[in-house]
């Protein structure tokens, strides 16, 4: 059978998900084939979400029907027969830190004990089993918190098919992952596929979508926009169906605009020398007033715990680092923060945020020694910082009362660029700054690094997105801990791609 006559595997229709008065899905359409790795892309707020709930049986559809290889979709109450369809591996992993591999893997489920006794072996062997059949390379005894993210991604795949669901759903699998670990899900992706495994692959990373999945379906403002072969979608008109204008066009000008900068003769703000710890060595390095520097590297290359460094996380065993000319207070971040240092730090749901808190309070949590004396806050002034954070940064919220845990992820980390941006720091430290975010508020976000840059602030961008170092007027790459090449703006992607993976440098 063709794939054009296929029965769809996975096929919603007419998807409609009110809550109160918000409509999250307006005209949901999915339509996946058997083994194919179909993209579902979107700004934060498109819809994606909700249609993934409806997918996986978590909530029922006001209106539309969802269908499973040509049958209408399991009772949402039978919670086996969901289970035995369909999973989602989330962006944060849902397996239990503390049990080993074998343990998740049949959690809820354990194999039937003889004469009323569990066996721990036959859960080791049957586990190895389901390893084995699935080509994961992980020990079913290890604790599951000690593996590689990939690996814990891999472990929740084989559980979702070891119950019999053939239809995995990825969201944005690759958001924790450098280069190397983002090409080995792929391979598996890929074997899986050969295997009978058919995946939704939701990401904001466009460039994936191009090498993994050879279908995507588009969403914006709660409706279905388009569905299309990916070699039959040029990037630029899939890039205008999700944002409804033409953004690639502002990227690639504010590229020129990059481009143009100089400012080699700005006072260095930030002057790294022989800066060494167990993850980098004799690092030298300097960012200058209004000049963006960007850090680049693979997971084990030492860049993140560098950038951290500056950010006053660790504290290197030698060397020094001088902002203005005076020492930065390695390990300590409150001195750090009090000496013009402003940090996005790399997880904003575990380090960048309180979800406990409103956005104001998320907002200004960096800078309430200013808004009040004597230990008082004031409650007026703390409102109308928040505010002006708000507007300036275009966080789309009920204002700064509302609680941080309902925003979108783009505007959740807009409100960790706010709180960094609000203390006027001297050098902003951004780490992987555009992780998960759409389109839209990826663009805002880095149109913040534009401002800050004019605004005379020295900037460091450490990401794996080429996207952002685009921004930069330098690119530092880390290999290995040490800094092996510079690469100025206007630079070529294999030029870049080829220092990080160490093939021009010994």
């Amino acid at each position: 059978m063709s794939a054009a006559t296929a029965t769809p595997l996975v096929e919603a229709t007419g998807i409609v998900k009110r809550y109160g008065p918000t409509v999250a899905l307006q005209d949901g359409r999915l339509t996946v084939l058997p083994g194919e790795s179909h993209a579902l892309v979107g700004r934060n707020g498109a819809g994606k979400s909700t249609l993934v709930t409806v997918l996986t049986g978590l909530q029922a559809p006001d209106a539309g029907t969802v269908r499973f290889d040509g049958e209408p979709a399991p009772p949402l109450g039978d919670r086996a027969a969901w289970r035995s369809k369909v999973a989602c591996v989330y962006q944060r992993p849902t397996v239990v830190p503390e049990l080993t591999v074998a343990e998740n893997l049949f959690l809820n489920r354990q194999p039937d004990s003889r004469r009323g006794f569990f066996s721990w072996r036959r859960l080791h062997t049957e586990a190895t089993a389901v390893l084995d059949t699935w080509d994961v390379h992980v020990d079913p005894g290890a604790r599951t918190a000690d593996l590689k993210v990939e690996d814990r991604q891999m472990v929740e795949i084989a559980r979702a098919l070891s119950q019999g669901a053939r239809f995995i759903i990825l969201d944005e699998p690759t958001a924790q992952l450098d280069n190397r670990e983002i090409e080995r899900l792929f391979e598996r992706m890929r074997a899986l596929q050969e295997s009978g495994v058919t995946f939704l692959f939701i990401s904001h990373h466009l460039q994936e979508v191009y090498e993994v999945c050879q279908a995507v379906t588009v969403l914006r403002d709660a409706r279905w926009i388009t569905t299309a072969p990916v070699a039959e979608l040029p990037r630029a008109a899939l890039v205008e169906a999700m944002a409804g204008e033409a953004v690639a066009e502002r990227q690639a000008a504010a590229a020129e605009a990059v481009v143009e900068q100089d400012g080699v003769d700005a006072p260095v703000v930030l002057d790294v020398r022989d800066l060494t710890s167990d993850t980098y060595r004799d690092v030298a390095l300097t960012v200058r007033r209004g000049e963006v520097v960007g850090l680049a590297g693979s997971s084990g290359s030492g860049k993140i715990a560098l950038a951290e460094t500056f950010a006053g996380l660790h504290t290197p065993t030698s060397g020094t680092a001088l902002l203005d000319g005076t020492p930065l207070p390695f390990g300590d971040v409150r001195a750090t923060l009090k000496a013009g240092v402003g940090c996005v730090p790399r997880d904003r749901h575990g380090q960048g945020l309180v979800f406990g808190m409103t956005i104001g309070d998320n907002a200004t949590m960096s800078v309430l020694d200013r808004l009040g004396r004597y230990g008082l806050v004031g409650t007026a002034r703390k409102r109308g910082v928040a505010t002006e954070l708000i507007e300036r940064l275009d966080i789309h919220a009920e204002g700064p009362d509302q609680p941080v845990s309902d925003l979108s992820g783009g505007n959740a980390q807009k409100v960790v660029m706010a709180r960094a941006l609000a203390s006027d720091p001297r050098l902003l430290v951004l780490i992987n700054p555009t992780a998960g975010v759409d389109v839209k508020s990826k663009e805002s976000l880095l149109s913040r690094v534009d401002s800050a840059r004019e605004d005379g602030t020295a900037v460091l961008v450490v990401s794996d997105e080429l996207d952002d170092l685009r921004r930069c007027d330098r690119v530092l790459v880390l290999f290995h801990g040490r800094v092996v090449a510079e690469h100025r703006a206007g630079w070529h992607d294999h030029e870049l791609i080829a220092s990080i993976e160490g093939v021009d440098h010994g």
